[in-house]
């Protein structure tokens, strides 16, 4: 598989992303389980999840547990297998998404998603939304403490603006290894922050890609230009849709979420499909 950049550690181009696989609708543990390893098979070498990818309020984590237990019993061929997570949302377990950006709140809750992934430092860690009650430098400059105590290897940051990214690389010294935004067909006020990043040089991770988990169905009917790329190349309307993505700049890596072993299978495909310039500049007009 094509591979890029994150930090200094050398990825597939597309990632999967763990949040279906725990939420509302989930699957069963044994379904998701073998879709991380359809994944893996497929050359897959990016899992994001967070401790906030969970559908009760007393199962915090329930995501970093199932992709841990995955990773454990794919065995050895696992070993090279990113694993970035993120801390900051809260889900209460009545359906709402809350935050907390306090310091003290996002070392322990950094320390207990290692505990659970079952790593001594992780990956890659993110600070997973802005809270508006702590300014934003002090929830970053745990992630900078948490990198020097060798918590965690890599610091990103999720659902960032530009003047955000600016003063997170500020906080950590230069060391932001990664931005984690929404982008999607259907949703592209993150081009800016895109560019930004292909500028510096950071890894831009668009999270729901295909759309999210109400909407990626209707891709197809909702962005027509997109089934007829597909069409001309024989590929699936997500396959061409994660080209896309990757074709905007070296520095992308979506992450699509999956919750059955053929959709990871399909996605991680689009690594290897070409779309011409005029396929490309169709697609983002």
């Amino acid at each position: 598989m094509q591979q890029r950049t994150i930090g200094d550690r050398t990825v597939s181009a597309i990632g999967l992303g763990g949040m279906p696989m725990s939420i509302e609708g989930r699957p069963d543990a044994e379904r998701s389980i073998a879709t991380v390893h359809a994944a893996l098979d497929a050359g897959v070498t990016l899992i994001d999840t967070a401790d906030a990818y969970h559908r009760d309020a007393n199962e915090v984590g329930h995501n970093e547990e199932l992709v841990a237990r995955a990773l454990r019993e794919y065995g050895a061929g696992a070993a090279d297998v990113l694993v970035a997570t993120k801390g900051g949302h809260l889900r209460p377990g009545d359906g709402t998404w809350t935050r907390n950006g306090d310091p003290a709140y996002l070392k322990r809750a950094a320390k207990e998603s290692a505990r659970r992934l079952g790593v001594e430092a992780i990956g890659l860690y993110q600070f997973h939304r802005p809270d508006p009650t702590v300014p934003y430098a002090e929830s970053v400059g745990a992630l900078r403490d948490l990198l020097d105590e060798g918590v965690i290897q890599m610091a990103g940051i999720s659902n960032a603006d530009i003047a955000q990214i600016d003063e997170a690389s500020e906080v950590l010294g230069g060391r932001l290894a990664s931005v984690q935004n929404q982008w999607s067909p259907a949703f592209r006020s993150s081009r800016q922050e895109l560019e930004h990043c292909a500028g510096l040089g950071i890894a831009f991770l668009p999270w729901s890609p295909l759309g999210g988990i109400a909407n990626a169905k209707d891709l197809a009917e909702r962005h027509g230009v997109f089934q007829r790329v597909a069409d001309e190349t024989g590929a699936s309307v997500y396959r061409v849709t994660l080209a896309w993505h990757l074709a905007l700049a070296p520095v992308v890596v979506p992450i699509p979420g999956a919750s059955r072993p053929a959709s990871i299978r399909d996605s991680a495909a689009a690594a290897d499909l070409e779309l011409t310039a005029d396929q490309i500049a169709l697609l983002s007009a």
